[in-house]
């Protein structure tokens, strides 16, 4: 398939591309950085920094979005969500418009998301993809991108919706913790009681190539491990593998005064489940967290 990906330069996209390379895959990739996507992919790949350089008359087979500014990367402010918010909705619309002009549509469009669809939340209550929603920003957020992508079906184009809890893998999120934990000064954040819903990376983008070649996959779809865990849990399991204390709790205030709003991310959580992956028949390589976070460390750990 010739496949057209959005944010192939993250974490998530980096691995992806090499997974689809040993699928055989024809890749387009479309970077504001021309050149670090070359330096990034090499020759291996065609690199576009914008839409038009695709000519209506040009087979596109497959379109993954994965493009957005990072939700923790910065504090919260009215003018960050708004980036957040502009940077997803955008990308997808262009998409849209680039399936309107082309001659032939896409066989399939796989358009991020986020656990987040489900709102940040306190309780404890299981999420299936018809699970009840929080209604804040990062719901909002996800209900957009995902109602901005659901337009490609007007245009027979089959989409997923992946709705991808917290990744982990050789950088992303894990990387911001480890440095902490490494010194044994990690530890729970504010409770410790909010749930944390992970993927390991290797499932991640073996689900999205799956999805990208078999017909039965559609609609939303939660990319979370079933081992959701809580934060104490998640806490006591990396310094464990790290073997590392983890006794310095860090306080919610800190949190707020550091992220803002963007606090929630960390303090709440959501408890989700895999429900129609595993439907599918898909087995998870990594379906616990001691597996996961020991493939992902072990390497590291013995350089």
């Amino acid at each position: 398939m010739k496949v057209l990906i959005s944010g192939a330069t993250g974490f998530i996209g980096r691995h992806l591309v090499s997974r689809l390379q040993e699928h055989n895959h024809e890749l387009v990739i479309w970077a504001r950085s021309d050149s670090k996507a070359r330096k990034l992919f090499g020759d291996s790949v065609t690199v576009i920094t914008d839409l038009e350089q695709i000519d209506s008359g040009d087979q596109i087979d497959g379109i993954i979005n994965l493009a957005g500014e990072g939700v923790v990367d910065k504090r919260w402010n009215v003018e960050r969500k708004e980036e957040i918010l502009n940077s997803r909705i955008e990308t997808t619309e262009a998409l849209m418009d680039l399936i309107k002009r082309l001659e032939r549509n896409p066989d399939v469009l796989i358009s991020g998301s986020a656990i987040g669809y489900y709102g940040c939340r306190s309780d404890d209550v299981q999420l299936d993809e018809r699970g009840k929603v929080v209604d804040d920003f990062t719901h909002q957020l996800c209900k957009l991108w995902e109602t901005t992508a659901l337009k490609a079906q007007a245009f027979g184009v089959r989409v997923c919706l992946i709705r991808t809890g917290i990744v982990l893998g050789e950088g992303g999120a894990l990387s911001k913790m480890l440095p902490a934990f490494r010194l044994g000064l990690g530890g729970p954040i504010a409770r410790g009681t909010q749930w944390m819903s992970w993927i390991h990376i290797d499932d991640q983008v073996e689900v999205i190539s799956t999805m990208l070649a078999q017909q039965q996959y559609a609609g939303a779809y939660n990319l979370t491990a079933p081992g959701a865990v809580t934060n104490d849990e998640f806490t006591r399991e990396l310094a464990s593998a790290l073997s590392r204390p983890a006794w310095f709790r860090v306080p919610a205030a800190m949190l707020e005064l550091l992220m803002g709003d963007g606090s929630e991310l960390l303090i709440k959580g959501q408890r989700v489940h895999p429900e129609r992956l595993l439907k599918s028949g898909y087995k998870f390589a990594f379906p616990d967290l001691p597996s996961a976070l020991h493939q992902v460390l072990e390497p590291t750990e013995r350089d």
